[in-house]
């Protein structure tokens, strides 16, 4: 039944912004180069408050929300988060749902959730029921364009600040990735975590090789060490990796379908998962729900300020990628991003919904 017909607030608008953002160095990992990063905003006003929400990905996904998904949100109660989420996925049928459909759904589911926690005036993580207080988080960047000295002083700068795991890429030019992890290991020391994310470089042959002299060096986590399509390859890895090596994919999912393939190949050790891009909030619990019928660990990919609550109440979360990029956007732009605590995100319950606001000074020097 339509909102209107009932005495509960219902969503009045959606309002979408594009925000372009230069990184801060050239930046480039096993398969890909970037120089910018492009997040788009949801606003989702009802019931006297609004809501926001938001995904990393490009004009056209926040054309998407205007044309597509503000018809079948706006004028509906706004408690109903699931039917809104059910309405969007229907609508993107003719679509596709992977991709920019996805994306845009994800920044919607967002910022309803958080709409909803306003209009209530409770924290997101206490709306959805919390699972634990505080999520661990690795330090992530460790750019292949960066230089060794670079590499070294981002992860150690890390793990001086109380984060136990940290993440590097390899995979550009793999005739030097086993040195630079080697450095990486001097700097760190040999207590913290090293992690390595190949983004899909290597071939089998390739990864099964580094599984074996990363292992030698402690690294206890490869992501995407082959294509995540290659679900019979990272199978493989998953098979053969030394022991206390985790195998982890799964950041490209756009829904549960993708995620059910990965963990029927039994494919990963850790499923990770990304709620700008794999449904928001409704799509990553339900991915947290598959991990938890599989025994298999789920970890968040990217957006830490955005994921902190979600995390928090999801099944079967072991650890929230703080990503370089990432935290350094939700810094500039945003009031109320979170900030390491003992190497964890901590949810701040004394503000309502996700506990982010727009510093739209600031945003509107990257408006696009």
């Amino acid at each position: 039944m339509n909102a209107r017909a009932t005495s509960r607030p219902c969503v009045d608008s959606l309002q979408v912004s594009t925000y372009v953002i230069p990184t801060d160095g050239k930046e480039s990992d096993g398969t890909f180069e970037w120089e910018k990063t492009t997040l788009v905003l949801v606003r989702a006003s009802g019931g006297a408050k609004t809501g926001i929400g938001y995904t990393y990905a490009n004009r056209a996904t926040a054309e998407l929300v205007h044309e597509d998904l503000e018809e079948v949100v706006v004028g509906h109660d706004l408690m109903d988060v699931p039917a809104a989420f059910a309405r969007m996925v229907h609508r993107v049928r003719n679509l596709g749902r992977p991709g920019v459909a996805s994306m845009a759904i994800s920044a919607v589911d967002a910022a309803l959730w958080d709409l909803k926690a306003r209009v209530l005036d409770v924290s997101l993580v206490a709306l959805l029921g919390r699972e634990r207080d505080e999520v661990p988080i690795y330090g992530s960047g460790g750019f292949t364009s960066y230089s060794e000295s670079r590499l070294c002083e981002q992860l150690g700068g890390w793990v001086a600040q109380g984060i136990e795991r940290v993440k590097m890429k390899v995979g550009r030019e793999p005739s030097a990735d086993v040195a630079r992890a080697r450095a990486v290991r001097r700097a760190i020391g040999d207590g913290p975590e090293l992690f390595v994310d190949a983004n899909g470089a290597y071939d089998r042959k390739q990864a099964l090789a580094f599984a074996e002299r990363f292992h030698e060096l402690g690294v206890t986590w490869f992501e995407e060490p082959v294509s995540s399509d290659d679900l019979a390859g990272l199978r493989l890895l998953r098979d053969r990796a030394p022991g206390g090596m985790q195998i982890a994919a799964g950041e490209y999912g756009y829904d549960p379908f993708y995620f059910e393939r990965m963990l029927a190949a039994q494919a990963v050790d850790t499923l990770q998962a990304d709620m700008t891009r794999c449904g928001g909030i409704s799509g990553f619990r339900d991915v947290g729900v598959l991990c938890h019928a599989h025994a298999v660990e789920l970890s968040g990919h990217c957006a830490p300020s955005l994921h902190a609550h979600v995390a928090c109440a999801a099944r079967n979360v072991v650890h929230l990628e703080y990503f370089h990029d990432h935290t350094r956007i939700e810094q500039m732009l945003f009031d109320g991003a979170l900030t390491p605590r003992r190497g964890a995100l901590v949810p701040d319950v004394t503000r309502p919904g996700n506990g982010l606001a727009l510093k739209r000074a600031e945003a509107e020097r990257y408006a696009a």
